[in-house]
C-alpha cells in the first residue's frame, strides 16, 4: 500500500483519471493532491501543494457545467481529471492554491481566434 503525503484530508471523492484513464479516488488534504486507484494500488498520482503552478478548468454552458479539469505542475507537465463533483473539489483546492493560479481553459472559439490570429501575423 501507499503512504499518503497528506496528514489532514478535506476531501475524498470517486474520479477519473485521464493520464492513465483509471477510476480511482481524488484524496485534498493539507500537504497536496492524490489520486489513487481502486483496483490497483500502484497506480498513483501525488503531486504537492509546492508542485501545482496552475490549476485548469474546462467550463461548459456559462459555468454549469465542468465536464474535466487540470493540475499543471512545475516540473512533471499537466495531469487531467474529472469527478462527479468538481465544484466541491475547487472549494477544496483553493484553500492550498492561490485563486489567481486557478483559470479557464481557453473556449472552442478562442483555440480558432488565437490560431487565425497566429497565422495572419506570419
Amino acid at each position: 500500500m501507499v503512504q499518503s503525503i497528506n496528514t489532514k484530508v478535506d476531501l475524498v471523492i470517486n474520479a477519473t483519471s485521464h493520464k492513465m484513464s483509471e477510476y480511482g479516488r481524488i484524496m485534498i488534504g493539507d500537504k497536496g493532491f492524490e489520486f489513487y486507484n481502486d483496483r490497483d494500488a500502484r497506480k498513483f498520482i501525488q503531486i504537492p501543494w509546492e508542485e501545482v503552478d496552475l490549476v485548469i478548468a474546462s467550463v461548459l454552458l456559462k459555468g454549469k457545467w465542468i465536464p474535466r479539469y487540470a493540475i499543471k505542475t512545475k516540473r512533471n507537465g499537466t495531469y487531467t481529471f474529472s469527478s462527479k463533483d468538481p465544484k466541491r473539489v475547487f472549494r477544496a483546492i483553493r484553500e492550498y492554491v492561490d485563486p489567481n493560479h486557478m483559470v479557464r481553459s481557453l473556449g472552442f472559439f478562442d483555440v480558432i481566434k488565437r490560431s487565425l490570429k497566429s497565422k495572419v501575423k506570419k
